[in-house]
């Protein structure tokens, strides 16, 4: 494998407006590609917005969702990589011919869409189908995974990932900044977002305290150390739906180490190269390595109903993260 360089995108979208959130994934993907970048990633649903799918009914999420690869907005998206030679990594809500819904996340280059993938955990709307695949593909000779949001929580999710061969895992997510029955968690003030010219130091505390950035760094970097891989983080920033994100877009590496983090209160990329080497010098490689799996193949792989809760996101409920 060569060096990648790669970026990690952050924006304010707005909830259903493909034509709006399209236009900021294109003005982002020509930055990155001005800088040498070879793929730019987004956050989960970043075409369709996110938090307002809360409130939608089945046939409104038909109508907002779109076919992979059909639908238009893979053929955008298709045509800004093609005109800046750049991958483009990018979420919205997926339909099927049998009418089934999917929370998915797609990487296309000039020559069309090159991965899919569906959330295994959605929860934003009741009529979601979780996927049941894991997703592995094949990027400038690296191998890359896929995993959005919630999946990334869920540790055994990274873990199959990687033993499926992947160096880099993408995992957007709209995320933080919530109620949750962890200390420190809530919603931040959307006045403090209005007001962030003026005084950014107050947004800036919310943001990177335990509502935001300090609950993130309990546990990101571990996936990306104890795996040994590469990890692409995208998250939006200002408003989604009546809800305020706080962004904070990053790329770690193998070490866990945070190479590259986007921190303008503001739509931003930033960019950091992929060094092949580090996948081997990592402890996570190590690691791998050193596992003796017959003492918990038969424990980890036992019988298990999945006790996921739907979380819904309402500024009047308690909900996890």
């Amino acid at each position: 494998m060569d060096k990648l360089k790669i970026s990690t995108a952050q924006f304010e979208n707005r909830s259903g407006d493909k034509a709006f959130n399209l236009s900021k994934i294109e003005g982002l993907a020509e930055k990155a590609a001005r800088e040498g970048s070879r793929a730019i990633a987004f956050h989960e649903c970043s075409i369709t917005g996110y938090s307002f799918a809360r409130h939608l009914s089945e046939s409104e999420m038909l109508e907002l969702a779109e076919f992979v690869p059909a639908g238009p907005s893979i053929t955008k998206l298709t045509e800004i990589a093609a005109k800046n030679n750049i991958a483009i990594l990018a979420g919205l809500f997926e339909k099927d011919s049998e009418k089934k819904l999917y929370k998915t996340y797609i990487c296309v280059d000039k020559t069309g869409l090159i991965a899919k993938f569906r959330k295994l955990h959605p929860f934003i709307n009741p009529y979601l189908t979780p996927g049941n695949e894991f997703c592995v593909f094949d990027l400038y000779g690296w191998k890359c995974g896929i995993l959005i949001c919630y999946d990334n929580n869920i540790i055994e999710n990274v873990r199959a990932t990687t033993f499926l061969g992947a160096n880099i895992i993408f995992m957007p997510h709209v995320t933080m900044c919530t109620p949750s029955t962890r200390p420190g968690a809530g919603f931040v003030d959307p006045a403090l977002w209005e007001n962030r010219e003026a005084d950014p130091t107050s947004l800036r505390l919310e943001f990177d305290g335990m509502k935001g950035r300090s609950w993130l760094m309990k546990w990101l970097p571990s996936r990306a150390y104890d795996n040994g891989v590469f990890v692409v983080f995208s998250n939006p920033i200002g408003m989604d739906d009546d809800q305020l994100k706080n962004g904070c877009s990053m790329i770690i590496d193998p070490f866990g180490d945070i190479i590259a983090e986007c921190r303008t209160l503001g739509d931003d990329l930033v960019t950091a190269v992929l060094t092949p080497e580090k996948l081997t010098q990592s402890g996570g490689y190590r690691y791998i390595k050193a596992r003796r799996p017959d003492l918990y193949k038969d424990i980890i792989g036992k019988d298990h109903t999945s006790e996921q809760k739907v979380i819904w996101l309402n500024k009047d409920s308690e909900q996890g993260s």
